[in-house]
Formats: structure tokens, sequence, C-alpha cells
């Protein structure tokens, strides 16, 4: 019974949405190219299924690489401030200088750099996500409870075990937390670099339909990517409430 009704929330949550979306596109009088309706992006996704679906995989490729490498590029950078005080001091300050400079402003950059291929859209996923993964994960490590530090200590475990079998274990759920809000901001920077320049990819199907006015594209294109971004942070709950299923928030 639970389970059903955790399933009819989202659920009646998007009903809700798609009959608000019906009636604003149906009676509020906005033009069907600025607000095409429900039906109208249904077709379009029907139709060129094949097209936006192969666009999808390249954009899925992007946000997964960059997930990838933001993830272990941010807990690399967590655990070197912990373990080394002195790097701690200059890595913190490039750390919250690198959230001074937006994203969409290095992207026309990256793009210009790296090209139109693969490699600028996972930077720029890189840049989005490696923060809150750092934040929160090195967050949780100096957070870690001083009484089992005390008892390892009184153990003689050493600097790198404490750091291993102590402190680490302590802040996964921190990391957890962080690696979630990764999974829901991830999209932005691929689709960010799609816009800056590509030559495939929903954000490039999107850029493209807007210039020719075909809003019914546009939306197929921003409802797929939704989907992707709701399902790829519900692959990352379940996969870390699996891991972490010792932890009680998780």
């Amino acid at each position: 019974m639970k389970h059903l009704q955790n399933a009819l929330r989202p659920a009646g949550t998007v009903f809700g949405l798609l009959v608000l979306w019906w009636g604003l596109a149906r009676f509020s009088g906005i033009p069907a190219f600025l607000l095409p309706g429900p039906g109208a992006v249904a077709r379009v996704l029907v139709t060129q299924s094949g097209f936006l679906f192969q666009n999808m995989l390249v954009t899925l490729v992007e946000i997964g690489l960059g997930l990838g490498f933001g993830t272990l590029f941010g807990a690399l950078l967590a655990l070197v401030m912990v373990f080394s005080r002195g790097l701690q001091r200059w890595l913190l300050p490039l750390l919250l200088l690198s959230q001074a400079v937006p994203v969409f402003a290095l992207a026309p950059l990256l793009v210009l750099w790296l090209g139109f291929g693969l490699a600028s859209k996972v930077l720029l996923t890189v840049l989005v996500i490696f923060f809150p993964v750092t934040a929160a994960f090195y967050d949780g490590l100096r957070r870690t409870e001083p009484g089992w530090l005390d008892l390892a200590q009184t153990m003689g475990a050493s600097r790198l075990s404490m750091l291993l079998h102590v402190r680490l274990m302590a802040a996964l759920p921190a990391f957890g937390a962080g690696l979630r809000i990764a999974a829901s901001i991830a999209p932005i920077g691929a689709i960010l670099g799609e816009w800056a320049g590509a030559s495939e990819g929903l954000g490039y199907i999107m850029l493209n339909a807007n210039a020719r006015m075909q809003t019914d594209v546009m939306f197929a294109a921003l409802v797929l990517l939704a989907v992707l971004t709701v399902l790829l942070w519900v692959a990352v709950d379940m996969l870390l409430k699996k891991l972490l299923h010792w932890a009680p928030d998780h």
C-alpha cells in the first residue's frame, strides 16, 4: 500500500501539470506557436521519436561522463583538503572562486577551445556539479563525531586509517546528498554546452527549433530532458539507498 501511494503521488502531480498545461493552451488565448498543447507535443514525440531518441542518447552520454568525472574530481578534492591543511588553505579559496564565474559565461570559451564535440560538454557538466559534491563531502568529513576519532586514536589508528575507516564512512551520507544534487543539475552543463555550439543533442534541437519557430519540437525536446533528469535522479537515489542502507536518512 505504501509503495502504491508513493507511485500515485508523482503520477498525480504529472497529471495535474498536464491538465494545467492543456487548460492554458486551450483557453488562455495564447497562440499555438507560443504555447503548443500537450497533444501537439505528443505527436512530435511519436512522429520524430527516432530523431529525438538519437539526440537524447548524445545528451545522456555527455551528462553521464560529466557526472562521473565531476563526482570523482569533487570527492578527491574534498579528501585532499581534509587530509592536508596546507593544501586546504590554497584549494578552498580556488574552490569558492570557481563559483564566482557563471558557467554560462564559460560555455562559449570552452566550445571555442575544445570544439563542438564531446569534451566541451563533459567539462561544462563537471564544472556545474563538482562544487556541490566537494562541498557536501568536505563538510561531512569535517563534521565526523569527535568521540569516534578519539576512540580510533586511543586504539592507535594512524591519521590515514582514521580518514579511511572513520571519517570517510561517517561522511558518506553527506556525500550522497551532494551526489543527489549533482544528478539533478548535471543536465544544465550539457545543455549549456550544446547551446554554445553543437551539431547534435537535445540542446541543439531546442536551439534550432526555437530559431525556426517550431515550438512543438522545442517542447518535445524539453519534455525528454525533464524525463531524463528525473530518471537520472531516481537511479542515483536508488543506488545510494542500496549502498547506504545502514544510514537512517537514506
